[in-house]
């Protein structure tokens, strides 16, 4: 046991070494270790090291392009037909998601990121859905996850990404302004009563925002005041990895393993107005639970 002990701190001081910006390693504290026991090491660790040379970043580059193009003609495709349904608002909200689970899927396929998928029983409820965000690939995921006849709310802002931010519009999805308060509680409540009126369900990220770091933010009251309108079951999605493979303010995308995990969806029937806090820090706390440390709260 003391030597377990002893072997597992010499590798922790190892690794924090790799990942400290000032430490060079010389040829002499080079690891005698062969490079498939160090990635076996790192794998059986769950850390995940980068690849910055010039040939990773220019195969992330062609991905990239790919994946824009690949977007551009889905995009022309469904828009073509959304068109043709402008009359029929909720059919749009159904040919949206189709459009997310064909695009979202290619996108996944293209960049090769190995994506394992647990809880998948509970991915075809009529729910409200949840997710953590830290990294665009989150919304690539959704859009290929979330089932049929779900009805995303998203910032105002969301019709100037190119190509998805005018087909989310075109889809009839939702959006708020986070800048007026009153305006978004009463976008909320329309978007509940919709929700009920077509047995739809709805897609939400509770923190309002990106995370920067991957860490998981607080969340909004929005979900709630969602919940209690429409009296639908909360399924999380936890996401992770998403934050090591394509980090805030970057175009090169990494190979990091992604996982997507579904919940156990959580009854609302017997919420209240007055409870809203309490809600919100179940749910936090949960995600906390299920997040590895590096993305749980600071």
């Amino acid at each position: 046991m003391e030597n377990s002990g002893t072997s597992s701190f010499l590798r922790t001081r190892r690794l924090e070494s790799c990942f400290n910006a000032s430490s060079t390693l010389s040829l002499k504290e080079t690891p005698k270790r062969s490079v498939k026991e160090e990635l076996r090491s790192k794998r059986s660790a769950d850390i995940y090291l980068d690849e910055e040379g010039w040939g990773s970043v220019l195969i992330s580059w062609i991905r990239i392009v790919m994946c824009f193009l690949t977007m551009m003609v889905t995009t022309f495709v469904w828009a073509s037909i959304m068109l043709v349904l402008i009359p029929w608002p909720y059919e749009r909200i159904r040919q949206g998601n189709i459009y997310g689970h064909v695009t979202g899927r290619l996108m996944m396929w293209i960049l090769g990121n190995p994506i394992k998928i647990e809880g998948a029983e509970f991915s075809n409820k009529r729910a409200i859905y949840i997710s953590n965000h830290a990294s665009p690939l989150d919304i690539f995921l959704i859009m290929w996850l979330t089932p049929t006849g779900t009805v995303g709310i998203a910032k105002k802002e969301i019709i100037w990404y190119p190509l998805f931010g005018q087909l989310y519009v075109l889809a009839n999805h939702l959006r708020i302004d986070r800048s007026n308060p009153t305006a978004a509680i009463e976008s909320m409540k329309e978007a509940a009563r919709a929700v009920v009126k077509n047995n739809l369900s709805l897609i939400i990220f509770p923190e309002g925002t990106r995370s920067k770091n991957g860490r998981l933010l607080k969340f909004k009251k929005g979900f709630v005041h969602l919940a209690l309108q429409s009296r639908l079951p909360i399924v999380p999605m936890v996401l992770t990895g998403t934050h090591l493979a394509w980090r805030k303010g970057s175009l090169h995308i990494r190979p990091a393993p992604l996982n997507v995990k579904y919940l156990p969806p959580i009854s609302t029937t017997d919420w209240t107005a007055d409870k809203i806090e309490d809600y919100i820090k179940m749910i936090h706390d949960l995600y906390a639970k299920h997040l590895p440390e590096s993305q749980r709260p600071s």
